[in-house]
């Protein structure tokens, strides 16, 4: 079918993105042969494929369909998911859960639920784009941090003091292409001390990190034990580590409640299918009873971190299973990443606006189903990085 005259524009437009090595392309799955070991998958705990959450959502499609049918506020939530809900709340240790479509939908409807016109927002520089959207969204007056910068945002906050009706923190806990983790300690300090909402994303370290799997709050908890308190609204994803579909919030009853009726990506959209909730329950029943694979995506990518940084590449920030091996410029990392899928090996290049110009890098996800010999390849087939990649970074 030919373009309308008015998307003319569009084929020299994607020239120039091809031209500038950024132009994306839609593949299935990986893109590579059978066989190929696959380093871009965010299934850190290996369950998106796992038997158990098919039989779980194969019985629960055959007890409700597969469509909810409707907004979850008309006739869209099911006991599969109230049922989800629940088990999200035992889970991150909250009075109430709500769930969303995607975690992009969470972070786009919570952020203008809490503050708008008349109220401030203090954005890190890095955060995912979701939480960039939602800030943009929710019209209130926004600052940008740079990166863990808390000196900064506290002199932001100074600054603010008294002008704004209500003030709130937004921040990834664990940064999805450095792999480091947010100054929580610190962020919720400045929060308590400035009368500031904190909003804490834990897209990339549910079900990896913390005692018990809930975060990246959990784990800071431990040197900070009163964290937990200063965190007013905690958002997860269910498509990450616990391998099914859909975001979520966990924080008091009375936060839910008001998200309920306020979040827009929750009023307005058609719940998940209950068959997709249900398989997340299993899932979340599967992540609390086998602690030892979250230890193992942990020991993993500490030792691929250290074998990287002892053949010379940087790894940036990087103390998670997210491992960036930071190159540069796009056209390198674009020769790089399809080396290694001649290798057999897909690692995704990640290049701007994902990441900030001259920061072009190769993005390691280090998951359960990674055995060592999986590893010792891909640091053999990197081999050693050429001058200019060799102790750069973005850090």
């Amino acid at each position: 079918m030919a373009h309308p005259e008015s998307l003319r524009w569009l084929a020299e437009s994607l020239a120039g993105l091809e031209e500038a090595g950024l132009r994306r392309w839609r593949r299935i799955g990986s893109g590579l042969p059978p066989g190929a070991v696959d380093f871009g998958s965010n299934d850190y705990l290996d369950l998106a494929a796992d038997p158990r959450l098919a039989a779980r959502a194969a019985e629960a499609a055959r007890r409700y369909g597969w469509g909810a049918g409707a907004s979850p506020v008309v006739s869209g939530r099911s006991e599969a998911h109230a049922d989800l809900e629940a088990s999200i709340a035992r889970f991150e240790g909250a009075e109430a859960a709500i769930l969303f479509p995607s975690g992009f939908a969470a972070n786009a409807g919570v952020v203008p639920a809490l503050v708008g016109e008349g109220d401030a927002l203090y954005s890190d520089a890095k955060n995912h784009a979701s939480l960039i959207d939602g800030c943009r969204l929710a019209r209130a007056e926004r600052r940008v941090y740079p990166h863990a910068d808390t000196q900064r945002l506290a002199a932001m906050l100074r600054a603010d003091a008294g002008r704004f009706r209500r003030r709130l923190i937004v921040t990834d806990g664990l940064f999805s292409m450095d792999g480091d983790f947010a100054p929580l300690a610190e962020l919720g300090d400045l929060a308590q001390r400035h009368g500031a909402m904190l909003l804490v994303d834990e897209a990339h370290a549910t079900g990896v990190w913390g005692a018990r799997g809930r975060g990246s709050v959990e784990r800071a908890a431990a040197d900070a034990p009163e964290l937990p308190s200063q965190v007013a609204v905690r958002i997860g994803t269910l498509s990450k580590a616990l391998g099914c579909a859909g975001g979520f919030v966990a924080g008091s009853a009375e936060l839910i409640d008001w998200l309920a009726n306020r979040a827009r990506t929750y009023v307005f959209s058609t719940s998940p299918p209950p068959a997709a909730a249900a398989a997340a329950s299993e899932a979340i029943r599967i992540a609390q009873s086998e602690p030892e694979q979250r230890g193992r995506v942990i020991a993993s990518a500490a030792w691929l971190r250290d074998e990287l940084a002892a053949r010379g590449w940087s790894t940036g920030r990087s103390v998670s299973q997210i491992v960036p091996v930071v190159v540069g410029e796009p056209d390198d990392t674009m020769r790089l990443a399809a080396r290694l899928a001649d290798a057999g090996l897909y690692v995704p290049a990640i290049r701007p606006p994902t990441v900030p110009v001259g920061e072009s890098l190769i993005r390691v996800s280090v998951s359960a189903r990674h055995t060592p010999e999986d590893l010792q390849r891909l640091v053999d087939a990197l081999g050693d990085p050429p001058a200019a990649a060799a102790g750069g970074g973005a850090g």
